[in-house]
């Protein structure tokens, strides 16, 4: 019998690698949007305003919840930040509560979340049984993954535990924009170890979770670590420019507040090692090889 799958966020970047994976395999797929419903496998849903009917996810496989507002956009003014709070509890707690209703016949529940979770450990290695960090990503994420835990004890609940996408509309857009003019450098220290996933291994890993049953936290990052200065370095090798003029940290501080701490100066060796220990085989291994591919 063939899967069925829900996805919220499904127009976003992970989204809709998502959907096109699983339309070639034959897999059939509902899709919540906000807007009115255009196709036939869309059904319109309203976080916020109005509960998710539980009969929408009833015979699913599974749920996946992806997307929130991107943590790329720059500044968090408190206005952002509540939106970025919000954008994630609210649709994973309006999901939750639907998969929760189903009881005994609820779907398995894939949530988002992020790497952001362990915050800035230097020198650690972090696997999915290290603590939360203290930043405001990681208090973001506990409050996200806590959300999603509220499917109940029917429901087998994964947390996807993803790093920045290596890809021209994820994490290296800005790094593009600097290197194309000649401006690419060091990020602080550029030392700090940055988590990182392809498009691809980010797909056929949030399908390996569901087809494996997987549950828990799951880290879903490059299995060989990088630095920012490595990323940052294929970018500009990739694009035959220099990489050279260094941003101080205080710099970034001053110009991004805790933003800079979050999301440029951490510094996480995120390993993933659930994946690996269930068999999972990426297709990029390096950062390096995840730059080629995307660019």
């Amino acid at each position: 019998m063939a899967q069925r799958i829900v996805i919220s966020g499904a127009s976003g970047l992970v989204g809709t690698a998502l959907v096109e994976s699983l339309r070639a395999d034959g897999v059939e797929l509902t899709r919540l949007v906000r807007r009115p419903p255009t196709s036939n496998d869309e059904v319109q849903w309203r976080p916020g305003e109005r509960e998710l009917d539980p009969d929408v996810l009833s015979g699913a496989d599974a749920v996946v919840a992806l997307g929130g507002a991107s943590v790329g956009r720059l500044p968090w003014t408190r206005g952002y930040r509540r939106t970025l709070v919000e954008s994630r509890i609210v649709t994973t707690r309006t999901i939750a509560t639907a998969v929760r209703a189903l009881g005994a016949d609820a779907p398995m529940f894939v949530s988002a979340s992020a790497v952001g979770f362990y915050g800035s450990a230097p020198g650690e290695v972090l696997t999915e049984d290290a603590p939360a960090g203290d930043t405001f990503l990681a208090r973001l994420c506990v409050r996200w993954e806590d959300e999603a835990r509220r499917a109940g004890d029917h429901a087998r609940v994964a947390l996807l535990r993803t790093a920045p996408i290596v890809h021209r509309r994820g994490v290296l857009k800005p790094l593009i924009q600097l290197t194309r003019f000649g401006l690419a450098g060091p990020l602080g220290p550029g030392t700090q170890m940055w988590p990182w996933i392809s498009l691809e291994d980010e797909v056929r890993g949030i399908r390996h979770v569901i087809d494996s049953g997987l549950d828990g936290p799951v880290n879903l990052t490059g299995p060989a670590p990088a630095t920012a200065d490595d990323l940052g370095r294929a970018v500009a090798r990739r694009m035959h420019r220099p990489f050279w003029l260094p941003a101080p940290a205080w710099a970034l501080r001053l110009a991004l507040g805790d933003a800079a701490e979050s999301l440029l100066l951490s510094d996480a060796d995120v390993r993933p090692r659930i994946l690996l220990d269930s068999g999972f085989s990426f297709t990029h291994t390096t950062v390096q090889q995840a730059v080629d591919a995307a660019l």
